[in-house]
């Protein structure tokens, strides 16, 4: 018969031997994801957005200086507008320091066109137009979200618009600077700033028109701030710098849109401008 302590020793397992580390399991690690996958996955962040809601309210400051330094009164301004998203039809008055209100105008704001920048829920990720379109123009209604592309189980995020020429981690922001790869006058976009982990938009640089009435055009870069409201991503100041040679009245121009809201409806005389004078003494204000 055994010894008790032979038995004991004979059933236990033995220690690994000395120097050698017993063996875990390797750690799952996601691949950093390429520059151009990086674009792909920002403006996939910013569509799951769209379309934004049906109505939006807010006011426009626009504020510059003449070329004596001095606040420039004439071209500085606020307006408030009440816009419906599907074909950005607009009713706008202007804002005065008193109770009184302007008359009641239609419009369609938009960037890269001759009139006010805007509305805050753009598209920032929008081409810019072609050609001019006046304001009597109804623009296509902008498609609902679809689900991306699945190839094999893999997401896919096409981006054929812009070469990512470099990522930068800058404390809790990714910092993308782009080029477009063609249509360099619509495709506007050249620096895009986001959050690091939810990559929602911060910043933006990007080209846009200033339009002299019976003159040239000139290029202007915009710093476009972008925040949320109700979920929804905004512009909340556009920074404007007018380039091309311009020495004029507001060679940097500011915007800032302010009080934004999303009502749930509107009347549709707003965006009649055929009822106005009906309403001139109950509109809005």
């Amino acid at each position: 018969m055994l010894p008790f302590v032979m038995l004991v020793a004979m059933l236990v397992s033995p220690a690994p031997a000395a120097g050698r580390a017993a063996p875990t399991p390797a750690a799952s690690v996601e691949p950093t994801p390429s520059p151009q996958r990086y674009l792909g996955l920002i403006r996939a962040q910013f569509r799951s957005h769209r379309p934004p809601p049906a109505f939006v309210t807010y006011t426009l400051v626009r504020a510059q200086k003449a070329t004596n330094g001095y606040p420039d009164y004439a071209e500085s301004y606020t307006v408030h507008y009440w816009v419906r998203n599907l074909d950005r039809a607009a009713l706008s008055r202007m804002v005065f320091r008193d109770e009184a209100r302007g008359e009641l105008k239609f419009d369609r704001p938009a960037f890269n066109e001759a009139r006010d920048p805007g509305p805050p829920t753009a598209d920032v990720f929008e081409p810019a137009p072609a050609r001019p379109h006046p304001v009597s123009e109804v623009p296509t209604p902008e498609p609902r979200d679809t689900p991306i592309p699945i190839i094999g189980g893999v997401r896919t995020f096409v981006e054929g618009d812009y070469h990512v020429d470099k990522v930068a981690v800058e404390d809790d922001e990714l910092h993308l600077s782009i080029t477009p790869i063609r249509d360099i006058d619509r495709n506007r976009l050249r620096e895009i700033y986001v959050d690091r982990k939810t990559l929602e938009l911060h910043k933006l640089i990007a080209t846009d028109k200033l339009f002299i009435e019976k003159g040239p055009v000139y290029p202007v870069t915009f710093t476009i701030t972008m925040g949320i409201v109700r979920g929804v991503p905004v512009v909340t100041d556009l920074h404007g710098i007018v380039g091309g040679g311009y020495d004029g009245d507001g060679k940097e121009v500011d915007y800032q849109f302010r009080d934004i809201t999303f009502p749930t409806t509107l009347p549709d005389w707003y965006f009649n401008p055929r009822t106005y004078a009906e309403h001139v003494n109950n509109g809005p204000s």
